[in-house]
């Protein structure tokens, strides 16, 4: 009996220790926050894939230039009409048009269309916009009404059948 006794007198101190309070601690120092993850390496391309790339913009920017030259001139039902169905499924023609003539009527006459941009993306299920590969052509645009340049942009979807179609088409306030 006696070592059992003689541990459990040794193991008290360390029972009072565990039940006693910690003293205050000095607060921890807040927790770094991760770097922010590098932009994904874009793939080097070969002169042929850069070609191709260049001579898609170059494709995709005048159908953009041919969207907004309908809208110029009130058309924009023909340009619905040509529309992906997943643009023709969130918006009706009527929606579209009565949009678009507000859109233009605040704004004023078209003043001049500068250097297009295209950029590219892909969403997956289940993101705000529908799911597939998206190509946009933005144009900083000057119309009558407005001081500053707004941003006109151009949408297109890549559907099922592997034709580039309209997506939508909108004018906003350029951002900084």
């Amino acid at each position: 009996m006696r070592v059992p006794l003689l541990l459990l007198s040794a193991l008290l101190p360390f029972a009072t220790l565990a039940q006693t309070p910690p003293p205050p601690a000095t607060p921890a120092p807040a927790p770094a926050r991760p770097a922010p993850a590098a932009p994904a390496a874009r793939p080097v391309l070969s002169p042929a894939q850069q070609a191709q790339v260049q001579k898609q913009d170059a494709e995709m920017t005048a159908a953009a230039l041919q969207v907004a030259r309908l809208i110029d001139a009130n058309r924009a039902g023909e340009a619905w009409k040509g529309a992906s169905d997943v643009a023709k499924k969130s918006v009706t023609e009527q929606a579209f048009v009565s949009q678009l003539t507000a859109d233009r009527q605040r704004l004023g006459a078209l003043a001049s269309r500068g250097q297009p941009v295209v950029t590219r993306v892909k969403y997956a299920a289940g993101a705000t916009v529908p799911e597939g590969l998206y190509i946009n052509v933005s144009f900083p645009t000057r119309f009558a009404n407005s001081a500053q340049p707004v941003r006109e942009l151009v949408s297109f979807r890549f559907d099922e059948d592997r034709i580039w179609r309209l997506a939508g088409y909108s004018v906003r306030a350029a951002t900084p």
